[in-house]
């Protein structure tokens, strides 16, 4: 059966794109779910306007990704934590906090776009990437300080 893509469907292409998929697979996961829609000409017009709208507004984001991104390298926030003899930190620097350091600097950033693979839990500086669209990331230094 030939459906068009409404969304990107991992391991199956992405929005706009004409595929081939099973019968069940198209009427028991892709049609309920509106990730597809049947392949005929009305719908294939109206696909193609989907997908023209979504790339306006995706260029109009990343060029806002980009502007927020500009103004965020460079950007240095300081945490304070309470520290053991070894600069080893009692508990951790985490996204949430990074964010609320941020937040602090009038920068509103979501904590899921803040890549951090593990917390930091050491005292020094760290370059942590800020990913603003999946085409841009910014990279912001952290600066952990021992707390007075």
């Amino acid at each position: 059966m030939e459906v068009i893509l409404r969304e990107d469907v991992e391991k199956l292409g992405s929005r706009g794109d004409m595929v081939r998929v099973a019968p069940g697979y198209a009427r028991n996961f892709l049609l309920p779910k509106r990730l597809a829609v049947a392949a005929t000409d009305a719908n294939r017009k109206i696909v193609e306007q989907e997908r023209q709208a979504h790339l306006r507004k995706e260029a109009h984001l990343k060029g806002e990704a980009e502007d927020l991104s500009k103004l965020l390298t460079g950007v240095t926030v300081t945490i304070s934590q309470k520290a053991g003899e070894q600069d080893q930190l009692f508990g951790s620097v985490t996204a949430k906090d990074v964010a609320d350091a941020l937040e602090a600097k009038n920068f509103t950033i979501d904590r899921r776009k803040i890549q951090l693979d593990e917390p930091i839990k050491q005292l020094g500086e760290f370059k942590v990437p800020v990913k603003l669209h999946k085409d841009v990331t910014a990279e912001v230094t952290v600066v952990v300080a021992k707390e007075e």
